[in-house]
C-alpha cells in the first residue's frame, strides 16, 4: 500500500476535542459537525468566507449546545472541528456524498475531482481519528461496566432550497427506538413545539453514520437530535436549549430505568 501524504501539519489543530471525559451520567454527547475549519493544504476548496460561514460548512449552534448539554448534565461530549465540507463525519466513507460536490445550491470547487488517495488522506487525517476516538472512550465505559446512552447533536436550516421547515426539532432514530420515542413524546408534550418524527431528515445506513455504527452496533440505546440553527444561533439561545433537552432527557431516564441498566458492549 502506498503511504498517504499527511493532509493536516504538525502545527494544525487535531480533529476532535474531548470534554467531561470523568462525567458520571449515562449520556455520552458526539457532535460530527461542530465545527468549520479547513485544512491549510486545502485552502479555501474554491468558496468564499461568507459561504463557509454558513450551513454547508457546518452544523450552526450545533457544538456549544452539545458542550453546555453536557455541562448540564455531567456528561462526556466529543466534537469535531473541521468542515463536513472536509469529508462527513457523519456518512459512511462509501456514500455519494461522504465529500460533498455540492450543498443545496452551491457547487464545492475544491471537491469536484478527488482522488481515491486524497479522499483517503481526508479519511486518515479527520474521519477516523474522530471515531477512534469515540470508540475507545466507548470501549473504556464498556469495560468498566458504565451505562451508556448516546446522543448525537446537530442543526439544520430554517428553509432548504426555499421551502421553510417548520419543526423546531428533530428526533431522528434508526432500528432502535428505546429513547427516541419516549423523547418525542416528551417534547411534543411540551405544547410549544413542533417537533420532526426524523424530520428534516430521516436516519438510514447510508445517510448516517454515528448512531448507526456506535450505537446500534453495540446494543446501547442512541438517539440523533436537531435543533433549527436560527433557535441556537446565539448564546441565549444555545444555554436555553441545553438546560431544556437537559432536563427532558433526565426525565426520560427517569422514566425508563432499564435504560440507565444497559451496559455498551
Amino acid at each position: 500500500m502506498p503511504v498517504l501524504p499527511a493532509l493536516l501539519s504538525p502545527d494544525e489543530p487535531v480533529p476532535f476535542d474531548v470534554r467531561g471525559r470523568k462525567g458520571r451520567s449515562p449520556f455520552f454527547i458526539v457532535c460530527d459537525h461542530a465545527g468549520r475549519l479547513l485544512p491549510r493544504a486545502l485552502g479555501t476548496l474554491g468558496l468564499s468566507e461568507a459561504e463557509l460561514a454558513t450551513h454547508i460548512a457546518w452544523d450552526i449552534g450545533a457544538g456549544e449546545v452539545a458542550r453546555r448539554l453536557a455541562t448540564a448534565l455531567d456528561a462526556c461530549v466529543v466534537w469535531q472541528r473541521y468542515s463536513r465540507l472536509v469529508i462527513d463525519c457523519n456518512r459512511p466513507l462509501d456514500a455519494a456524498d461522504s465529500i460533498a460536490t455540492r450543498s443545496e445550491r452551491t457547487l464545492i470547487p475544491g471537491n469536484q475531482n478527488v482522488t481515491t488517495g486524497n479522499a483517503a488522506a481526508r479519511a486518515n487525517a479527520i474521519f477516523h481519528p474522530y471515531h477512534d476516538t469515540i470508540r475507545a472512550a466507548l470501549d473504556r465505559r464498556a469495560a468498566e461496566g458504565r451505562p451508556t446512552i448516546l446522543v448525537a447533536m446537530h442543526s439544520f436550516t430554517p428553509a432548504f432550497l426555499d421551502v421553510a421547515r417548520p419543526w423546531q426539532v428533530g428526533v431522528l432514530y434508526n432500528r432502535d427506538t428505546r429513547f427516541a420515542v419516549p423523547l418525542l413524546d416528551l417534547l411534543r408534550r411540551e405544547g410549544d413545539l413542533v417537533v420532526g418524527d426524523n424530520e428534516p431528515y430521516a436516519v438510514s445506513d447510508v445517510s448516517d453514520f454515528s448512531i448507526n455504527h456506535h450505537g446500534e452496533h453495540r446494543a446501547i440505546p442512541c438517539v440523533e437530535l436537531e435543533l433549527r440553527q436560527d433557535l441556537i444561533a446565539d448564546e441565549a439561545g444555545q444555554s436555553a436549549w441545553a438546560q431544556r433537552l437537559a432536563g427532558l432527557l433526565a426525565e426520560v431516564l427517569e422514566s425508563l430505568p432499564s435504560l440507565a441498566a444497559t451496559e455498551s458492549r
